[in-house]
């Protein structure tokens, strides 16, 4: 059976072409070399309100603009997720297209228990690609990888998937093209592994 991959772009800025955009375009290139099935999800153009209290992610359902794509999420084998650390974290709309479409209500129509959603996503793998300003080393020792443990542990594995792989890419402000270079070529080599 094909694997079928789905690559969610959490840069905010959907017309643009950012850092972010050409990983997940490598990503793809080498998935779809190897023969995977791959869909991408481009967060920052999607259309939905914030959720506002815990009784709407309990008992609503996702906005009619995320049906597509918690389709999307519940076909895929493998999520990647690619995002810039803004203020310690993932971006505000990344977090937010979380919380609207990962909720009890996404596959059975569960709307008011939780009982199930460790396992809502059960047998999915993830990797989670951050870029960042800072050197990704001091991120990982002294910031401990905070952002990037809440989504692993905090939603990701509260739903289910696992493992849940991780690249930090740092000093992406200082990047000369001989390492953007080398970086594309590592995100190739992931997408042909889907890992």
């Amino acid at each position: 059976m094909q694997k079928h991959i789905l690559i969610v772009q959490g840069h905010p800025h959907s017309g643009g072409r950012h850092l972010c955009h050409a990983l997940a375009d490598s990503y793809e290139f080498g998935a779809r070399e190897a023969g995977f099935k791959v869909d991408t999800l481009d967060v920052g153009a999607l259309d939905f309100p914030i959720l506002r209290s815990g009784e709407e992610w309990t008992s609503e359902d996702a906005p009619e603009g995320l049906k597509d794509a918690q389709q999307q999420i519940l076909n895929a084998d493998h999520l990647v997720f690619i995002y810039p650390l803004w203020l310690g974290t993932m971006p505000a709309l990344l977090k937010a297209f979380l919380e609207q479409a990962v909720r009890p209500g996404m596959i059975k129509g569960d709307k008011a228990g939780l009982a199930h959603m460790r396992t809502l996503l059960k047998g999915k793998s993830a990797r989670i690609i951050v870029t960042m300003g800072m050197p990704a080393l001091a991120y990982r020792l002294f910031f401990r990888m905070h952002s990037v443990k809440t989504l692993q542990r905090n939603i990701l594995g509260f739903v289910g998937v696992g493992p849940v792989f991780t690249t930090l890419i740092g000093l992406v402000d200082k990047m000369k093209p001989a390492r953007a270079d080398k970086l594309m070529d590592q995100m190739k080599q992931l997408g042909r592994s889907a890992r």
